[in-house]
């Protein structure tokens, strides 16, 4: 029986790994962290898209809370740095909407649940666009040196597979369309209001990969000035 550990933070790439490894995992162990981001908006849909596959074998939430004090240098978990908009960040070599070594800490506690309940597999959730936009964590050669580490383990050997990491955001959407994801069911603005911004850099990709879809985002934008045309 093949199992699974799927990090999922209710964005619409890890609804999307949630998909891909729903079709070829018998048992998936879902997992979302509370690692002290600004608001927890994300991670309530997170719930939502649990709910849509029937082999989520459970969905843990683990509460890392304690890291916002540490990770004090990001936009995403301190209240007094402003999230930065795509139009900011054009040429940073590291934006500061990136949290220090979050996804090492995520997939090593994912790899550890991974041991625990007898999964040979951790998703991990990085998109090309992530390692453009300076995230060094999102990287090819990030998830190379994390397996290295991963395959030190003497009895239990986990792969950390991330099976979006050379795709553009409009190749992940096209993905989930064929995977039937429900993108109504996903939350990626860096922001935690009623609507999404549409300007932080997570909107802007998203609203680009829909655009050259030719399809419209079915959530709501505080933006008016989307030019959304379907193709």
């Amino acid at each position: 029986m093949s199992k699974a550990v799927v990090p999922i933070s209710g964005g619409l790439d890890s609804s999307v790994i949630l998909s891909l490894a729903a079709s070829v995992h018998d048992d998936i162990y879902a997992i979302t962290f509370d690692y002290g981001q600004k608001h927890i908006k994300e991670m309530l849909y997170a719930g939502m898209q649990t709910d849509n596959y029937d082999n989520i074998e459970e969905h843990k939430i683990i509460d890392l809370t304690f890291f916002k004090d540490l990770a004090t240098t990001s936009a995403l978990t301190n209240n007094n740095i402003k999230v930065a908009h795509a139009r900011d960040v054009l040429g940073d070599a590291q934006t500061v909407n990136y949290v220090p070594f979050r996804n090492m800490m995520l997939l090593s506690i994912a790899s550890a649940y991974a041991e625990a309940v007898g999964a040979e597999t951790v998703y991990h959730g990085s998109a090309l666009v992530d390692s453009q936009a300076g995230y060094w964590d999102g990287s090819k050669e990030f998830l190379t040196e994390i397996n290295n580490v991963t395959a030190l383990n003497r009895k239990t050997k986990i792969k950390i597979e991330a099976p979006l990491i050379k795709l553009s955001k409009q190749e992940i959407i096209k993905t989930g369309v064929v995977n039937n994801v429900k993108f109504e069911d996903t939350w990626t603005c860096y922001e935690g209001r009623e609507k999404a911004c549409g300007y932080c850099t997570a909107c802007s990709s998203r609203i680009q990969g829909f655009l050259q879809n030719g399809l419209v985002d079915p959530i709501e934008y505080e933006r008016d000035d989307i030019p959304w045309k379907v193709v």
